[in-house]
C-alpha cells in the first residue's frame, strides 16, 4: 500500500491512496421538503465555522486560550438556469409576503453512475434573497436566477 500511495504522491497521480478517484463536484442533485429539484449549475455556501472565544491567563503571556463558543452556517446559494416551473421562487414570495416555512433539504453527490455516495442535510431552512436573471441582447448566455437561503445547521452523511 505505501508503494502506490508513494507512487501516486510522485506521479501528480488523482488516485487516492484507496484506488479510488475524487468525485465530481459537477454530479449532484438538490431536494428540499421532500421534493427533488434538478437542474441547479452551482451550490455554494457548504461550510461551518466555530466561533472561538479568547481567555487571557493572567501570568500567561506565551499564547492566548481559545475557546469553542458556537458554530455558525453561512447561507447557501442555489444557482440555476430560468425554468417554467418555479416553486423556489413561490416559496421566497411567500416568505416575503411573511408566511415564513421552514423546509429541511438535501444536496446529493453522485458518482459517476449517477448513483447518490454522500449528503448534505440542512435544517429548518427558508429564502432570504432571490436574484433574476441579467438580460442581455448582445449574448447567449442562459438566463440564471440565485436562491439563498439561511438555515440551522449542515449534517453529513455517507
Amino acid at each position: 500500500m505505501n508503494q502506490l500511495l508513494n507512487r501516486a504522491l510522485l506521479t501528480g497521480s488523482t488516485i487516492s491512496a484507496l484506488g479510488h478517484d475524487p468525485y465530481m463536484a459537477y454530479n449532484f442533485a438538490v431536494e428540499v421538503g421532500g421534493v427533488v429539484i434538478g437542474g441547479f449549475s452551482e451550490v455554494s455556501g457548504l461550510s461551518s465555522e466555530i466561533n472561538l472565544e479568547s481567555y487571557q491567563e493572567g501570568g500567561v503571556n506565551g499564547f492566548v486560550h481559545q475557546f469553542p463558543k458556537n458554530t455558525t452556517y453561512p447561507n447557501l446559494v442555489f444557482t440555476r438556469g430560468l425554468v417554467n416551473v418555479d416553486l423556489f421562487f413561490i416559496w421566497y414570495k411567500a416568505t416575503s409576503e411573511g408566511i415564513i416555512e421552514q423546509k429541511n433539504g438535501t444536496i446529493i453527490l453522485l458518482n459517476s453512475q449517477r448513483i447518490p455516495v454522500l449528503w448534505w442535510t440542512f435544517k429548518k431552512a427558508y429564502p432570504v434573497k432571490w436574484e433574476g436573471p441579467t438580460f442581455n441582447a448582445s449574448g447567449d448566455e442562459i438566463a440564471i436566477e440565485r436562491i439563498e437561503l439561511v438555515h440551522q445547521g449542515i449534517t453529513k452523511k455517507r
